[in-house]
């Protein structure tokens, strides 16, 4: 069987499209793509930890994560998830953060436990799907975006990966 190389062309699609894509964590608080509003995946009752030092480490890793500081913005997650382990909103944050900076085998291991605590919501597999979108796996990637399109359908931002994902894969086979 002969193995299938997808040229330069499809990588240089992918990073052209990726900034137009975007995990949802907005509604984790994390600056999503389409702006800081309220996501269509925000997840309802989110704990307050009401501790002062992991809020603040929260608002800072919010920022740099908004900035594109993403080695800062995980060391900040970090800090979140050490504080508050139960909190989702910090490993939405911190496997974002991981994402970006290409590190997917920490990444994973967040995704792991955000799973554990929230189970299988859209904006998890919308993040997922992310992931493996910037990793290049795009079968993971739209396996885990049917998942979240099928439990949120009118979702634009899950439908606007999967629209990301299509243009890759014809671009790839081009």
């Amino acid at each position: 069987m002969r193995r299938r190389h997808i040229g330069s062309g499809f990588f240089g699609l992918v990073l052209l499209a990726l900034p137009l894509a975007g995990c949802s964590t907005a509604g984790f608080g994390v600056p999503g793509t389409f702006g800081p509003g309220p996501s269509p995946t925000a997840s309802a009752g989110i704990p307050n930890s009401g501790n002062p030092v992991a809020m603040q480490a929260l608002a800072d890793a919010r920022g740099h994560f908004r900035n594109n500081d993403f080695g800062d913005s995980a060391a900040l997650y970090e800090k979140v998830v050490e504080l508050t382990p139960k909190d989702p909103e910090g490993y939405v944050g911190l496997a974002a953060s991981y994402d970006r900076l290409g590190r997917f085998d920490l990444a994973d291991r967040a995704y792991g436990t955000l799973f554990k605590l929230t189970g299988g919501t859209a904006q998890y597999y919308n993040n997922l799907g992310y992931s493996y979108l910037l990793r290049g796996n795009l079968t993971a990637a739209a396996a885990n975006f049917r998942s979240a399109q099928q439990l949120e359908p009118q979702n634009t931002v899950i439908a606007n990966n999967l629209q990301i994902l299509a243009n890759a894969a014809n671009g790839a086979k081009a």
